[in-house]
């Protein structure tokens, strides 16, 4: 701190700020839109601030204990706060604890992030991440505006959803973290072909599509600890000795 702290990354880490508390405020306007889509801003921020910090070499504890406070704000209280006014408020008590219980799971899921980065333990994440929970919230509210409009349904979908996020941020169930994804090295062509390809398709249906890599991100956990379960079973059952005649009962 006394030969001081790197402003580049810290900038991104004010706007993830910013963008968390500008969502709180919208949700005391009403602007419900409005405040779904300065979560999103916020998880921007959060990638480039770490991105930037990598590639400038600038990591240092501040930035991590900064980003941990930013991101509890923009992605635990603003989407809490969010869906509790827009959907939760109906059931009362048990609509605010859950939106509390959105907050408490996202700040134990961040400090055991922090513990595992420490460690150098970075290749998967250990439940899902805060900033995926705040963004399928966000990502949900937006396509409600855009698609539906109207109904009671979304009280009961934003209530099942967010204990649900809530149980898979402190899960041990793992996520990719796509570090190993390093686009600075050389990539096939069809690679390249494949990304233009996916950003042409979310211009034009941002919503839909972001909701979609949402929810698919939110469900690979859970799918590939099923599918090694399963890989888990099959290797075991082949593994097995093969069971010879006379071996159920006494040999006469």
């Amino acid at each position: 701190m006394k030969r001081g702290i790197y402003v580049l990354p810290n900038l991104f880490t004010t706007g993830n700020l910013f963008c968390g508390f500008w969502a709180i405020i919208s949700v005391f306007q009403e602007k419900y839109f409005y405040a779904a889509v300065a979560i999103l801003l916020a998880a921007v921020c959060d990638a480039l601030d770490g991105k930037v910090a990598r590639i400038s070499g600038s990591s240092s504890k501040f930035g991590v204990q900064y980003d941990s406070l930013a991101d509890l704000i923009s992605f635990g209280v603003a989407p809490a706060v969010l869906a509790f006014d827009w959907a939760l408020r109906p059931y009362g008590k048990f609509g605010w604890l859950a939106a509390f219980l959105f907050v408490v799971c996202g700040a134990l899921r961040l400090a055991r992030f922090n513990v595992m980065a420490a460690s150098g333990d970075t290749k998967y994440f250990k439940g899902l991440p805060i900033p995926a929970a705040a963004a399928m919230i966000a990502l949900t509210i937006l396509l409600y505006f855009e698609l539906i409009e109207t109904g009671g349904v979304k009280d009961i979908i934003v209530f099942v959803m967010v204990y649900l996020l809530a149980f898979l941020m402190v899960s041990n169930i793992r996520y990719s973290s796509f570090k190993e994804l390093n686009l600075a090295r050389r990539k096939p062509f069809s690679i390249f072909i494949f990304m233009v390809l996916t950003m042409i398709v979310i211009i034009m249906e941002p919503v839909i599509v972001l909701f979609g890599f949402c929810i698919l991100y939110v469900a690979s956990g859970p799918a590939s600890m099923v599918m090694a379960w399963r890989k888990k079973r099959v290797l075991k059952k082949l593994e097995a000795p093969p069971v010879q005649a006379g071996d159920g009962g006494p040999v006469l």
